[in-house]
This record gives C-alpha cells, structure tokens and sequence, in this order.
C-alpha cells in the first residue's frame, strides 16, 4: 500500500507527537498554520510536519486526518471538516464521551470513514509509548494501525463499534486523573495539620500508590486546564449509563482552581496546594 499523506488536527504536545510517529510510516504529514499560535508553529516545525496555509489545503491533500485537540474544540472542528465534504479516513482521537464520538461519526458520515480513537499515556518522546485504542471499520483501523507500526505508538483495535474506544480511554482517565487529584487534596489536608511528612512516610511503603509521588501535583496543576473537560467528559459518560457522575464533577471543580496554572513548568508542590487552598 501507498504511503498516505497525513493531517493533524491540532499539533499541541500530544498531537504533534503522535504526528511525528505517524510520519514514519506516510508520505508527509500536514498541519494548518491559520489561527495557530507562534507555540503551535515552533512545535510543529520542531516535530519535522509541514504546514500548509488552511484547513482546506489540508484535507484536500490529506488520506487520513487525526483530530487531537481539547475536548470541548472536537465537535467544532468535526463540523469544520464536514462542511468541506472531506473523504479520507478521519481519526477522532480526543477524550470525549462515547456519544459525543458518535455525534461526530454522524457528522461526517458517508463522505469520511470514521475511527473512533483515544490516547492513553504520555506523549510518545523520552522512551514514553502511548497506546492509541482504536475502534471502528476494520478496513480503516487496520490502515491506522500500519499508519504506526514500528513506531513509539502502540496500536489496540476493540472491535467495529464507534464509541469503544473513547469509553476505554475515559474509563482509564477517570482512574488516573481522579487519582492525581486525591493526592493533591491528601497532601494539603496532610500540610495544614503538619503530618505531610508522615503521610509520605505511610504511602512510601506502598510504591504503586500515587501518594508516593507528590511532586506529580505541579504536573496535574499544568495540565488541570485539559484534564478538568476530560472528567467532565467521563462525567456524562457515566451519568449516561446510570451510574453516579458527582465524584468526577467534584474532580473537573477542583481542577478548575488551577486554571490559571496552565502549563506552568516552573510551580512548585507549595505553589500548586496554595493555589488549590486559596483560588
């Protein structure tokens, strides 16, 4: 088989990533420069993608396309798509609920084959391997997972239903993001009555706790700005299966205290509990 050309829908730290991985295995791989940031452009030109003036340009050039942006944008940009009649292989890969991935297939059915899609893990640099879930047409997830064979993204097809894969990827974020914030509010509880120390001591005999990684507390407050929408996701994910969404709502409230910490690599644990003590 040919090697397809590839756009990217948005390059941020995790898409231009999974671009760069994707590049292996396709002819080129494109990204729109209109409206992007001078961020956006040095990422993207850091991670070898080639920009074109518009998303026009892109899907006219482009045999599979692969949206990793914020949730709440996804909807948006499907419709973006949709309106000029794309007809490759779309790939929505952002952490959205299973409904709201097939809305998307919806939209953009019958002139672009969808595959629903999700990210688990860390942006595929420094020896990290995330794991791309994929689910829909079997024709199209095996062009997706050839799209990356051999490289720093691993590939797991869950069958043909769109929806599969977004269900795992947030059932998984409703773990691990929840996770991090409970160590954040153990911590500072732990901090107002001067037992931080002896909480450490208690959750370092446990290693596979989170509790046993505080400084991971400042990476959660960088990142609250895109996990808080995640749980919100997971939350009508939830809701919609009968089961009670409050614990994520209450996770996505207490992440939007850090709101203005977005992708802040310079705060500390003490700045990041301050924060979350006095918005």
């Amino acid at each position: 088989m040919d090697q397809p050309t590839v756009g990217i829908l948005h390059p941020g730290s995790m898409g231009a990533a999974v671009a760069a991985c994707a590049a292996a295995n396709a002819s080129e791989v494109l990204w729109s420069e209109a409206g992007r940031s001078t961020a956006s452009t040095t990422r993207a030109a850091e991670f070898g993608l080639t920009p074109v003036a518009g998303l026009p340009e892109l899907l006219d050039r482009s045999d599979i396309v692969i949206s990793l942006c914020p949730p709440a944008a996804a909807e948006d940009l499907a419709r973006d798509v949709a309106e000029q009649r794309f007809t490759g292989v779309y790939v929505e890969a952002n952490a959205i609920n299973p409904e709201r991935a097939k809305r998307i297939a919806a939209l953009l059915e019958p002139d672009a084959v969808v595959v629903d899609g999700g990210v688990v893990g860390s942006p595929p640099v420094r020896g990290k391997t995330p794991t791309l879930v994929l689910s829909g047409p079997a024709a199209a997830t095996e062009r997706i997972e050839a799209l990356f064979a051999g490289t720093a993204v691993q590939t797991k097809v869950l069958g043909t239903e769109i929806g599969k894969a977004s269900a795992l990827k947030l059932s998984y974020a409703s773990f691990q993001k929840t996770s991090r914030v409970l160590v954040a509010l153990a911590v500072g509880m732990a901090r107002e009555h001067g037992v931080d120390q002896d909480l450490m001591e208690i959750a370092s005999r446990r290693t596979d706790s989170y509790l046993s990684e505080p400084q991971y507390v400042t990476k959660t407050a960088a990142r609250a700005w895109r996990w808080g929408p995640e749980l919100e996701e997971a939350a009508d994910a939830l809701a919609a299966a009968g089961l009670p969404p409050e614990m994520l709502r209450a996770a996505a409230a207490t992440l939007a205290r850090w709101h203005h910490a977005k992708d802040d690599s310079e705060l500390t644990l003490t700045d990041a509990l301050n924060r979350l003590a006095q918005p």
